[in-house]
């Protein structure tokens, strides 16, 4: 199938007589997330509403179009803007997404952005990731376990702007320069400045995140050294707009990415972004940004026409392309090593863990920012560690990746963990009734909305007035712990995952938090225990709740 291409506006050719253009083709996927099935994309298209209907990408439709495309070109380069592991479904994240590595592998990934989730299980992990072996990882009882080796990656992962403090330079490489049809292309990597804010701080101690647009232009002078003329930015980083996935030079991108586009050196004509799970195809100063959804559901076909003279850029051409099945023929390969992490996979997820009251429980919060889901998962957080003292459970919405999905009623050991992927060990602490209020308070951080809200175990219940100014929403005299009022000077011993013990999501203040104790329990294990005992005690879970634990000033009213 003939690709259509749609070709943006704003990049001219010189006046003078050029020699005969070279054209180079890549593909861009961003934010895989280990997704090794396919999944249902979540387009917005009210011109093709049937593509909203059927599953899309998956390893398998990736493998199929990569191999169609590279007949027509075999010098075709497959490239990345990060998150390829990290919050994966539980196909990738019970072998510690050593699939979702080794499918990249044989889809023959060149390089990746790093993205925040590289970094989930911190730098030493990642590190092991990408040369392989099995010593010092943080997840011993999943690694190495799929075939009893684990060989790395086979591409490279690039962060211009990911300093190591010790030495100055940057901890993964900047950038690889790739000749294709004799012409020198740059391929550079930068993740979001906003990552240690992502990750847990432990993980990535030694480590600076500096400016993306200054680390980037700061390589150029290097690169034309070295006879580079032609330049690609690989950058976990994005924005959102409400134009389709497929317009063509769409005008209307908004969020972070676009200053940082604003300010790159004007010889680079192409940014390929992620991290906001968005798919467009934008113009920004002269630039084209693109972005192609999450979960392999889309690969963005990028052309690039350069002059063969200088390898300046004259022109770019890119289109998204939705992956359904029956557009290509299978790629043997990917379906025999699927076929392999599916029957090693099958009987550890297929263990029934509990039976709930509904078959989904749904992660989306209500209006005021509490989700069933959400509240289920503080529960067993607080369940887990009632023994230890714990009066109060907070979990962040972020760390529940999917709905709890049920088949017949019955929760399998899989369906939980595509609920809690990360594998996030339990942190406990004391904090203060001012304290647990400026947490609550810093839910509404200017650049965040109120879906960034707290999930909050039974016994806690306060109003927020979203009229109110930042800093002062809760309202005076709302918060309660068990039905009493909470001062300021009273003290909650409380449970949270290490991700936000650590201040993640810049909730600054649980670093503040007194007698920490992190314990050996995992989120996932809390979770599967509190459904089995909801199970075993008569009141499955997914029970409607009858008393909201956080509500909206405006629903009282």
């Amino acid at each position: 199938m003939k690709p259509v291409w749609h070709l943006f506006a704003a990049l001219a050719l010189s006046g003078a007589a050029c020699a005969a253009p070279v054209e180079i083709n890549l593909v861009a996927i961003n934010d895989f997330h280990g997704h090794l099935d396919a999944t249902r994309p979540a387009l917005v298209n009210p011109q093709h509403p049937g593509e909203n209907q059927s599953e899309a990408g998956g390893a398998e439709l990736l493998g199929a179009a990569l191999q169609a495309w590279r007949r027509e070109d075999p010098d075709l380069l497959f490239v990345a803007a990060g998150d390829l592991i990290g919050a994966t479904p539980a196909l990738s994240a019970m072998w510690a997404d050593e699939p979702a590595i080794g499918v990249m592998n044989l889809l023959g990934l060149r390089v990746s952005a790093a993205g925040n989730h590289e970094f989930d299980q911190g730098r030493h992990e990642l590190q092991r990731q990408l040369e392989g072996g099995c010593a010092g990882a943080t997840r011993p009882a999943k690694t190495c376990r799929l075939s009893g080796e684990y060989r790395g990656a086979q591409f490279g992962y690039l962060a211009a702007n990911v300093i190591e403090r010790a030495s100055g330079r940057p901890w993964l490489p900047a950038y690889r320069i790739e000749t294709v049809k004799g012409v020198k292309l740059a391929l550079i990597g930068a993740v979001t400045r906003e990552t240690p804010s992502l990750v847990m701080g432990s993980g990535i101690q030694g480590l600076d995140f500096t400016d993306e647009a200054e680390a980037i232009n700061r390589l150029l002078p290097e690169l034309r050294a070295q006879g580079v003329q032609a330049f690609v930015v690989l950058i976990h980083e994005g924005g959102g707009t409400r134009e389709t996935y497929n317009q063509a030079d769409c005008g209307k991108l908004e969020g972070p990415i676009v200053p940082i586009v604003k300010r790159l050196d004007p010889a680079i004509k192409l940014v390929i972004s992620g991290h906001t799970h968005r798919a467009y195809l934008c113009n920004v100063d002269g630039r084209v940004v693109t972005q192609a959804a999450k979960g392999g559901q889309m690969l963005s076909r990028i052309r690039l026409t350069l002059d063969d003279s200088d390898g300046q850029v004259r022109a770019v051409q890119a289109s998204n392309v939705l992956l359904q099945p029956g557009q290509y023929a299978p790629d043997p390969r990917i379906t025999a090593y699927l076929a392999q992490v599916r029957t090693a996979s099958a009987a550890a997820l297929a263990q029934p863990v509990a039976r709930v009251a509904v078959n989904r429980i749904e992660r989306v919060p209500s209006a005021a920012g509490e989700s069933r889901l959400g509240s289920l998962v503080a529960d067993a957080l607080l369940d887990a560690t009632r023994a230890q003292g714990v009066q109060l459970a907070l979990m962040n919405l972020g760390g529940i990746r999917e709905p709890l999905q049920a088949r017949q009623q019955v929760v399998s050991m899989g369906d939980a963990l595509a609920v809690l992927p990360y594998g996030n060990v339990l942190v406990l602490m004391d904090l203060s009734g001012a304290q647990l209020r400026e947490i609550l308070e810093q839910q509404w951080e200017p650049k965040y909305d109120e879906r960034r809200l707290l999930q909050v175990s039974r016994g806690l219940h306060y109003v927020w007035d979203k009229t109110r100014p930042a800093g002062q929403r809760i309202l005076p005299g709302s918060l309660t712990l068990d039905g009493q009022p909470l001062g300021d000077g009273q003290r909650v011993r409380i449970v949270t995952n290490n991700f936000l013990a650590e201040g993640g999501s810049n909730f600054d203040t649980f670093r503040a938090g007194q007698q920490r104790v992190e314990t050996p329990l995992l989120d996932i294990d809390a979770f599967v225990h509190y459904l089995s005992k909801l199970d075993k005690e008569g009141r499955p879970a997914g029970q409607a709740e009858t008393q909201p634990r956080i509500e909206l000033f405006s629903q009282k009213g």
